[in-house]
């Protein structure tokens, strides 16, 4: 972590990993982001979260359809989530049916509240994609 990303976390700013690049290079064409948001009732489960997370990431490189990947969280708040960027709404939807995702999201489902939100872009500004999505997770 950074000395900006503990600057960030004092200031309720989330602390975002490094931007994982997909297969997908959108060059100027339309994408599709989605943000994820999970709270979690109980912070020992953070851990685990934590670690699923960043396993998936690990193979980000070879998803289908994927640009690219932050992770976030808000340690204090027992908040965190991700920032995915997409070359479509169909690559997304393949994603979130992955067994593995599907795992992810049964294990965890009742031990906190989830939500998320998506959105179209004509092309890919990972400044535009980052301020949105802050705004985004401060809504909670």
């Amino acid at each position: 972590m950074t000395a900006l990303n503990h600057v960030s976390t004092a200031l309720g700013q989330p602390v975002v990993s490094g931007w994982m690049p997909g297969p997908v290079n959108p060059a100027g064409r339309p994408v599709v982001v989605s943000v994820t948001d999970f709270a979690s009732q109980q912070r020992r489960a953070l851990p685990g979260i934590a670690y699923r997370g960043m396993r998936m990431r690990e193979g980000w490189y070879a998803m289908p359809g994927a640009v690219g990947l932050w992770l976030w969280s808000l340690p204090v708040a027992g908040r965190s989530g991700s920032i995915s960027v997409w070359e479509s709404a169909e690559a997304l939807q393949q994603f979130i049916v992955l067994p593995r995702h599907l795992s992810i999201m049964d294990r965890y489902r009742d031990r906190g509240d989830v939500r998320s939100t998506t959105w179209e872009a004509d092309v890919f500004d990972s400044g535009e994609t980052l301020h949105r999505a802050y705004a985004w997770i401060g809504e909670r």
